[in-house]
């Protein structure tokens, strides 16, 4: 499904999500989609930071320590895609999220990808971690 955008301000963007596949306009993206990245495996995006190598590519391999990268990132808000499905993590999985001080909120990843365009748009402090894989 592709996604309109309206003018980022010079952020990261998702521009559409396809079953094992995400497209995310960087902030200098031309109208020709240079400096689009196409990411196939598990992600980390926001408005300022672009994480393409993020470790999980199912969820059942999600780990606490998968979240420590988000230290760096310090988002307001985090939004946790588990997937093409919902599935919630277990509590202690959360943890580092509770001492992260952030809101989160768990979601599939095409949900999450649609979410996190509205809240950049908002000028929130946002992050998502995107699993693409089952």
């Amino acid at each position: 499904m592709k996604i309109s955008l309206d003018d980022s301000g010079g952020a990261y963007l998702i521009q559409g999500y396809a079953p094992g596949e995400i497209r995310v306009l960087r902030p200098a993206c031309d109208a020709f989609g240079e400096g689009l990245a196409v990411c196939h495996a598990s992600l980390i995006v926001s408005a300022a930071r672009l994480i393409t190598d993020w470790a999980p590519q199912h969820f059942d391999e999600l780990a606490t320590s998968h979240f420590e990268v988000l230290k760096e990132i310090d988002p307001e808000v985090l939004l946790i895609g588990t997937g093409p499905r919902l599935r919630l993590p277990s509590p202690p999985l959360l943890a580092p999220l509770v001492r992260l001080r952030a809101g989160f909120e768990v979601m599939d990843t095409p949900a999450a990808c649609r979410t996190y365009n509205l809240l950049v748009g908002e000028g929130r402090r946002v992050a998502a971690a995107l699993i693409i894989g089952r």
